[in-house]
């Protein structure tokens, strides 16, 4: 990945962390569900994530709040977001601040 890529990668996943799960009230990144963002030379992101819970009712919902966050970057010219339930999201996932923020030690 070279300066630029690297760059790129860094604006997707701080415009992730603006995408708050409704359930919880806690970013995506911190929660641990986004598995990976890979943008191509045409500037197409990918981004792989998982939910909390299959059957999320509100999956529709956070899918689109992940394609709004990340469209306007500059250099970003399509958003397309691959949920997977492999490998499962556990608690083990979350980071420090989001264990601290649902009480989990």
């Amino acid at each position: 990945m070279g300066q630029a890529s690297s760059e790129l990668h860094d604006q997707v996943m701080e415009a992730l962390e603006e995408v708050i799960d409704p359930e919880l009230g806690i970013d995506i990144v911190n929660l641990g569900l986004v598995y990976g963002v890979d943008i191509d030379d045409q500037g197409e992101c990918m981004v792989t994530m998982t939910l909390t819970a299959m059957g999320c009712p509100l999956s529709a919902t956070i899918q689109h709040e992940v394609k709004a966050a990340v469209a306007p970057i500059e250099g970003i010219t399509d958003v397309q977001v691959n949920i997977v339930w492999n490998p499962p999201w556990s608690k083990e996932r979350l980071s420090r601040y989001a264990k601290i923020a649902l009480g989990i030690s």
